[in-house]
């Protein structure tokens, strides 16, 4: 059950703004006539707002929001026309509008009514030319009042003229009365009830009158009484005095108090800020970040230079409360990036919708973790990937109904996404509960596209053999269809998450369901990098993808048809000499012990040879740009504490050599 509470602040304060942006909008037609373009931008405002309202179920402020709609619509269809009166009107909605938000805010509960101002717009729509400026009400007729304003009820005044010929007026205005009391409750009438009046003095009579019903019906209704020559029907305001008079709750005159310039708007605990300003302001904290380090080298430097004294340790003192800043500027910043992954689950819904219909099966979607926080750009760098998990699982996962029932299985079946908060990274689950995966099935698929040989296929655990959806063009699927099995698969994805440096890994069992796993790092903006050099050259991976690190004797290095591999911890290991990968001469550095990185990319494991250790860091990611374009095996580039440059490296592009290799003892 969703509590809607939890939306009540991001509904006032698109209120505030739409609330704002209609009192310019009626200003400026008011100023120009009537563009086009102004009763479309006003049009959308009060659509957006009569959803949002009827969505937390304010419905005073959806109703208002609706006749107003209404209004716009036939006039931008050129239905009816814009008068001055429709204008006033809006304006009238308006300050109801900014009404109702002070009690929304202040009490959680609608209080105002609005027939009076319905009633309104609908008469002026009726007739354009009509004049229903409200009265203010008289003192007088106040303190003669039978019996309080009705809460819910507009007050109507009405005059009531009777033709001079006539003959027995008294008689006729009894009739009115009586007509007057089915169509409400009458509160005043200027001739009191039981004062004899000649007939030939009568030639007008008042009435107060709160009603629900609209003028018009009040018109039709008195002028079918014979004699009546003339009837108007004016909207009454009260003034606040009046109101709270007229009224003996506490909280009432509390709320009735209100004027537009005493209202209480809603105070926004949040602006909106253009991404481009949070990018450049990202890329200053990126910058302050290389200056910190920078210091800390320096200070570094001396004492291993001058020793210890005073100065160096002044120096120290405040190159370690610059660290503690630009740490908690930075935190803050990422913070600002932050957005809850429901943006990205709210899309899902309505594509499940169509693709369940599409395909014709029974699917029920379980989402969960929608709170769960990731950075902007890897909220819309994702969303790609997960649509295609979600379309597989429902093609290719999910059985038929029919299918379902013979397997003893309920109908419907399940599809449940999830995000949550794992160490300092985001996992996002995409679960379902189907057929699974066949990984004979692959077998079978990858020895008749050539890609193993049988012996090859058959020696591969379920595991490995559930990695082959990953090579490029692989599917196992017997048709083609709009929703998939175009060729376009689950190598997109994969090349797609590691670009992010994120990972991606598959737990599947036959008959009972597939899990798909993605984690992904918080954001993209500053990692954690292990510095590494080769030659005279540093590069930086990525913390999230590095398992362990072990120092090796050259001899403990062996071969597996002719693929160098190292066994540790009852695991056999590829190793690749970072050297070999990107055309660098080996060093005699590699000779005697070797330094050697363990990466791992789901439940696959690289072994990396480097000349040297220099430890991890945090980093800020800067794009290698347009000049140089994308690179195989590079993602970006950082500047070090030295000012060097330092590229950091795609751990997907490590692994694409081994993928055709099948290592087996």
């Amino acid at each position: 059950m969703v509590d809607l509470s939890d939306f009540r602040d991001v509904y006032l304060e698109e209120l505030e703004e739409q609330l704002q942006m209609l009192e310019e909008e009626i200003l400026r037609l008011e100023g120009d006539g009537g563009s086009e373009e102004g009763i479309n931008r006003m049009f959308r405002a009060v659509h957006t707002l009569k959803g949002s309202s009827a969505a937390m179920g304010y419905q005073m402020m959806k109703s208002l929001a609706h006749e107003m709609e209404h209004c716009l619509d036939l006039i931008r269809n050129h239905h009816t026309t814009l008068t001055r009166q429709m204008i006033d009107l809006f304006f009238s909605f308006l300050d109801r509008m900014k009404k109702l938000q002070y009690e929304i805010v202040t009490y959680n509960v609608e209080h105002s009514h609005i027939e009076d101002l319905v009633e309104k717009l609908k008469a002026v729509m009726d007739d354009p030319g009509k004049d229903l400026e409200p009265m203010t009400l008289p003192e007088h007729i106040l303190i003669s009042m039978s019996s309080p304003v009705i809460e819910d009820s507009p007050l109507l005044y009405i005059r009531i003229s009777l033709v001079k010929e006539g003959v027995m007026k008294l008689a006729r205005l009894n009739m009115i009365d009586a007509a007057l009391l089915q169509l409400g409750e009458v509160l005043w009438r200027s001739l009191e009830p039981g004062i004899e009046k000649d007939d030939e003095h009568i030639e007008q009579e008042d009435w107060l009158l709160a009603s629900k019903q609209s003028l018009n019906e009040i018109e039709a209704t008195i002028a079918a009484i014979t004699d009546v020559e003339h009837v108007e029907v004016y909207p009454v305001l009260l003034n606040d005095v009046q109101t709270k008079r007229s009224r003996s709750s506490s909280t009432d005159e509390e709320l009735n108090a209100y004027t537009y310039e005493q209202q209480e708007k809603y105070k926004s605990n949040t602006i909106r800020v253009n991404v481009s300003r949070l990018e450049r302001l990202m890329d200053y904290v990126g910058e302050l970040v290389i200056e910190q380090t920078r210091i800390e080298q320096i200070q570094k430097q001396f004492i291993q230079k001058y020793g210890s004294d005073g100065l160096i340790e002044e120096l120290t003192s405040i190159s370690d409360h610059l660290h503690r800043v630009v740490k908690e500027i930075q935190e803050s910043v990422m913070e600002v990036r932050m957005l809850p992954i429901e943006q990205l689950f709210n899309r899902f819904p309505r594509m499940v919708r169509d693709l369940v219909q599409a395909l014709d099966k029974k699917v029920e979607l379980v989402m969960e973790g929608k709170e769960t926080e990731l950075d902007r750009s890897l909220i819309e760098e994702i969303g790609d990937p997960m649509i295609h998990l979600i379309r597989n699982a429902i093609d290719h996962g999910i059985e038929a109904p029919d299918i379902r029932r013979s397997l003893g299985k309920p109908e419907t079946g399940l599809l449940h996404i999830a995000g949550s908060h794992e160490d300092s990274s985001v996992l996002i689950t995409v679960k379902d509960d189907g057929g699974g995966i066949d990984t004979d099935r692959l077998r079978q698929k990858a020895v008749e596209k050539e890609l193993l040989t049988y012996e090859e296929a058959e020696a591969l655990s379920d595991h490995e053999a559930i990695q082959l959806i990953f090579h490029p063009g692989f599917s196992t699927a017997n048709r083609l269809s709009d929703v998939s099995g175009r060729g376009v698969g689950m190598d997109i994805v994969r090349t797609d998450i590691e670009r992010l440096n994120g990972m991606i890994d598959i737990e599947t069992e036959k008959g009972k369901g597939t899990t798909f796993k993605i984690k992904l790092p918080l954001t993209l903006a500053i990692i954690t990098g292990l510095l590494v050099k080769i030659g005279k050259w540093t590069f930086v991976l990525p913390m999230s993808n590095v398992a362990e690190i072990v120092r090796l004797k050259q001899e403990k290095v062996k071969k597996v048809k002719g693929i160098p591999v190292i066994y540790l911890r009852d695991q056999i290991i590829p190793l690749l000499w970072l050297h070999d990968h990107f055309n660098i001469a080996r060093s005699n550095a590699t000779e005697g012990f070797l330094h050697v990185v363990i990466i791992g990319r789901a439940e696959k494991k690289l072994a990396i040879v480097v000349d040297e250790l220099k430890g991890n860091q945090e980093i800020v990611i800067k794009s290698l740009g347009s000049f140089i374009g994308k690179m195989d095996g590079i993602t970006g580039a950082t500047i070090l504490g030295d000012g060097s440059v330092a590229l950091i490296l795609e751990i997907g592009s490590m692994f694409q050599p081994m993928n055709n290799s099948v290592i087996t003892i």
